[in-house]
């Protein structure tokens, strides 16, 4: 690392105080979801926004909020493209008989140096692509999706003890 790493380069760090979304609404973006399992089981380094192809049914069942990200994952198929894969998004509720399969197979939408780039990083460290959060930005459904490793057991504690002590030193400067 130089003077000033580039980002794939930093270390993911977990931000103190206030909620990861806060700053979205000023930005114009609307939360759908959020995946903290896949910030507290994987250690994040690159981090990319994708579209993502829905259909109508989709994005109203989006729009209610009602995906789980659950076990999901990115996966680049033979003709380079990528895949979100196990990510369930509820049946539409008005819906009719054409309505969505809950759990199929969703195309991200990169170009294509940047699927080559993950799925490059991603064969040689062996690293997989996980979703971090699914938002819409200016009517478009996007997912920010990120190269990750997962965390060891004693990786996990050694993350809850640090979001403890911040938490602990919080509280202490909000009482006195």
């Amino acid at each position: 690392m130089g003077i000033n790493p580039s980002p794939a380069e930093q270390p993911f760090v977990p931000r103190i105080g206030g909620t990861p979304w806060s700053s979205m609404a000023s930005s114009g973006q609307k939360l759908i979801a959020d995946n903290r399992k896949a910030r507290f089981n994987f250690e994040l380094f690159d981090k990319v926004e994708a579209g993502i192809v829905l259909t109508g049914t989709e994005v109203k069942s989006l729009r209610e909020g009602r995906i789980n990200f659950g076990d999901s994952y990115c996966t680049v198929d033979r003709h380079e493209e990528m895949w979100l894969v196990e990510a369930h998004i509820s049946p539409y509720a008005h819906g009719n008989v054409h309505n969505h399969e809950p759990t199929r197979p969703r195309k991200l939408l990169l170009r294509k140096d940047e699927i080559r780039r993950l799925s490059m990083k991603a064969k040689e460290r062996g690293l997989t692509i996980v979703p971090l959060r699914m938002y819409f930005s200016r009517g478009r459904v996007k997912l920010e999706i990120a190269l990750a490793r997962g965390k060891k057991l004693h990786d996990k504690r050694e993350s809850i003890k640090q979001r403890d002590a911040a938490r602990e030193s919080m509280r202490e400067l909000v009482s006195s």
